[in-house]
């Protein structure tokens, strides 16, 4: 058989087909064909879900000649240029930023009920527009029409897809202004890219605030001018003996911009007073007998703690206090307070009585976590609840009598979103002394009526922290985080009309190949119906 003769049944083919299409008259000279039309995600369909949803009309198509349209202010801008920055990899397209023309995908500031994070989305055939009160808005409006998109949209390499938006109008606002996550950066080390991967994460779910919590007795994460040996000493030592580490001055302003451009809010904590054995290692003058203990390396709580009658306490606690705002231009503070067993109630308070002013001198809003309402907490103060549903009624009710005074709290409650536990007994990373947290009992609750006696208007809103004692990698923290926290930021931003498991776990169901495309490594939680394949 001749060359020719192996390729002339192929050439017959190919002009077949060519003459079907011409006589179908679609045919254009040099376009690609056209990808096959996939089925539009409903406007309802999104994590968390939105406050209000009218579908309509026929949906909006990203192609090629689509623009990104931004109001002339530099916030607008920067968000335009997120957005463009998420779509041209899988689409391809240029995407271009542009103050004028009509139609593509417009985002646009405006006065009206928004709010400061809310937003307005109306798909229609010409067009998508986006508006919103800030550029925090407009920001989490794009979180939603980037899940109205294929999950293929979050790959990094041109996809062959239909990128189509439905038809409609979304209005949605937070239930809630604090929507937090929390990343423990002590017990392990995490990296500056490894805490920016996570802020990535927590951005797709409209999350606003990254509580880091930064000091522990295994380690302390944040350089300190005035107590150098903190970090330097301190911060050489993690669970299990690693080698541990630190943030620098700079990085640490870094991470805080990083998280700025996500609009997430980093909330830094220094553990005090007790939690505090890198410090004590650090510096002996801080112990009351003035030895320092050697680094710690294990798990256990509890039996650290500062020297509450020396005056060099408060000394160390203003000086780390004062650099650590100055470093943060967000609005909180947290200076942790939990399991301090090894003070005294007595020094307890004493203690709290005197950090308090010292964090507000610096124009910082306290947050601590709730043992602090046992205390004398500050005017404007919040306490972190991370308490179980078993907690004695005793301690709830000294909450809830704190919240009634007026202070703001928010829910953390273990057994039900502290992300490291473990789902089932099998699991092969996290702990179980809160219970077993699968993705159902995480989600199934009520943070307005979850303490009796706590107004809701107190309730100021939810967070999910991920303690690293077992976790020590980027995929540790997916596989812990993942499909939890979407629960968690649902519970933090949707209104509680919406609150549902049965629909809820479908549209999570959905997000699986997001999150395969972004590849992030997850619980296949046998209570969700993940799609087939």
């Amino acid at each position: 058989m001749t060359r020719n003769d192996r390729t002339t049944p192929r050439t017959a083919r190919v002009l077949g087909s060519l003459l079907l299409v011409l006589a179908a008259g679609v045919f254009t000279l040099g376009a690609a064909p056209a990808p096959p039309e996939a089925p539009v995600t409903p406007l309802d369909q999104v994590v968390p879900a939105p406050a209000s949803v009218t579908p309509g009309g026929a949906p909006y198509r990203i192609t090629r000649a689509t623009a990104v349209r931004v109001d002339g202010s530099a916030g607008v801008r920067r968000v335009g240029a997120y957005l463009a920055g998420v779509l041209r990899p899988s689409t391809g397209y240029p995407l271009p930023l542009t103050e004028h023309g009509g139609g593509g995908i417009r985002l646009h500031l405006e006065k009206g009920g928004y709010g400061a994070e809310g937003y307005r989305l109306r798909s229609g055939p010409f067009g998508v527009t986006l508006t919103a009160s800030a550029p925090a808005g407009l920001f989490h409006g794009v979180q939603t029409l980037r899940q109205l998109l294929p999950a293929a949209v979050e790959k990094r390499t041109v996809q062959r897809q239909d990128w189509r938006i439905a038809g409609g109008t979304v209005e949605d606002r937070p239930r809630y202004a604090y929507r937090g996550a929390m990343l423990d950066v002590a017990r392990h080390f995490f990296t500056v890219a490894q805490v920016e991967r996570y802020i990535d994460e927590l951005a797709l779910y409209k999350v606003n605030e990254l509580h880091l919590h930064l000091s522990d007795d295994q380690g302390w994460r944040i350089a300190v001018n005035s107590w150098p040996r903190l970090a330097r000493y301190g911060g050489a030592s993690e669970v299990g003996g690693g080698k541990g580490g630190f943030y620098t001055r700079a990085e640490y302003r870094h991470l805080v911009s990083y998280a700025a451009s996500r609009y997430v809010e980093v909330v830094p904590e220094i553990d005090l007073p007790g939690h505090t054995n890198a410090a004590l290692a650090s510096y002996a003058k801080l112990n009351c007998d003035g030895v320092a203990p050697p680094r710690y390396t294990g798990t256990e709580v509890g039996f650290s703690s500062l020297c509450v009658s020396k005056d060099v306490t408060y000394t160390f606690v203003n000086d780390v206090i004062k650099e650590l705002a100055a470093l943060t231009p967000g609005r909180y503070l947290h200076i942790g307070g939990d399991e301090a067993h090894s003070t005294s109630h007595a020094d307890y308070v004493t203690f709290m009585d005197r950090v308090q002013p010292i964090v507000a001198k610096y124009g910082k809003k306290i947050i601590g976590w709730h043992q602090l309402t046992g205390a004398h907490p500050a005017q404007g103060a919040l306490a972190q609840y991370w308490g179980l549903d078993s907690t004695s009624a005793a301690e709830k009710e000294q909450v809830a009598q704190a919240a009634r005074n007026g202070t703001g709290l928010i829910l953390s409650p273990a057994d039900r979103v502290y992300l490291d536990m473990k789902y089932t007994k099998d699991t092969k990373l996290g702990l179980s002394w809160a219970g077993l947290v699968e993705v159902q009992r995480s989600y199934d609750w009520d943070p307005g009526a979850y303490l009796a006696g706590v107004p809701a208007a107190a309730v100021k809103g939810v967070e999910a922290p991920l303690w690293s004692e077992t976790l020590t990698t980027s995929a540790d923290i997916d596989y812990m985080a993942f499909p939890r926290l979407p629960g968690a930021a649902e519970l933090g931003w949707s209104p509680a009309a919406t609150h549902d498991w049965d629909t809820y776990k479908v549209r999570l169901a959905a997000q699986g190949p997001r999150w395969d495309a972004l590849g992030i490594g997850y619980y296949r939680s046998p209570q969700v119906p993940w799609p087939s394949g």
